[in-house]
């Protein structure tokens, strides 16, 4: 039976360190699916569809790029991980680990995961290069920078300009977010 795993993830936008853990799992599986979700509990830069739209046009660069390994999907999805895990026939969630309280909460998660619905977890540890990279902070970055050309580290070109598309555009996100900086500053 092939050994499926899903990488959730609210890929707001998806980073470079999110491509890694995409390839480096398509190494350990048979097959991934790289679940784009809302996360509750934070507001969207972009669109499911922008998002899901991006990963696809992101992952099909490292599917050219190594194409014996495992095949990869992009799907989005609501509600819980694991039932969306579950649905889909997946042996495991797939998890990227940048740092101690990175997997602090992961852990916890993964315990929670394989107790209650009985899937289970597996890490990889984000390269140095990707060890304080995230969303969040690529957000901020947006809004309160001036030149995006410093994100290109951080994300693939076509992420850059649909960052700087949103910053145009004044994204209640990006203003919210420079108008705290504002007071707090």
């Amino acid at each position: 039976m092939p050994h499926l795993a899903v990488f959730p993830g609210s890929f707001d936008p998806i980073t470079y360190g999110h491509l890694d853990v995409i390839a480096r799992g398509r190494r350990l599986f048979d097959g991934l699916i790289v679940a784009v979700g809302r996360n509750p509990g934070k507001d969207a830069l972009f669109t499911t569809d922008e998002r899901v739209a991006m990963a696809e046009r992101l992952v099909a660069d490292v599917l050219a790029r190594e194409p014996d390994a495992a095949p990869v999907s992009v799907r989005a999805f609501s509600g819980l991980t694991v039932d969306f895990a579950r649905s889909v026939g997946a042996a495991a969630l797939l998890r990227g680990v940048r740092n101690l309280s990175d997997l602090q909460y992961e852990v916890q998660q993964a315990i929670t995961n394989r107790e209650v619905a009985g899937i289970e977890t597996a890490f990889v540890v984000a390269g140095q290069t990707f060890a304080y990279t995230s969303s969040s902070l690529i957000r901020q970055i947006t809004a309160m920078g001036n030149d995006l050309t410093a994100l290109a580290a951080m994300v693939p070109p076509p992420v850059v300009e649909a960052l700087r598309q949103k910053k145009e555009a004044r994204h209640p996100l990006l203003e919210r977010l420079r108008a705290e900086r504002d007071v707090d500053g």
